[in-house]
């Protein structure tokens, strides 16, 4: 299995190259694998706005957004937004313990 981003950041800008990195270098390899294959996937996909979201979600602490993605503790309001919402659906198998 593979434990890191599978795309290259070649002829990105440098707010995707820094989302990319950010999201495979969380410190918690959860979150590493969590995040990471969001981005990978869907990175090219997303808004400014979704980015926005994107972003003030991995300016979290792992270990709230574990919590919060694993309902352990409710996601805060400022937190509770679709981009949340879209990478827990996402890894809709995460809260059976697989990823």
């Amino acid at each position: 299995m593979s434990h890191g981003t599978t795309r290259s950041s070649e002829g990105m800008d440098v707010r995707h190259k820094k989302i990319l990195m950010r999201a495979w270098h969380r410190g918690v390899k959860e979150m590493d694998l969590m995040l990471g294959r969001f981005v990978d996937n869907e990175l090219d996909n997303l808004t400014d706005d979704e980015l926005d979201q994107l972003e003030m979600l991995m300016d979290q602490h792992d270990r709230d957004l574990m919590q919060w993605f694993t309902n352990e503790l409710p996601v805060p309001e400022a937190f509770d937004c679709p981009m949340f919402h879209r990478i827990k659906h996402y890894h809709k198998n995460f809260e059976s313990g697989l990823l």
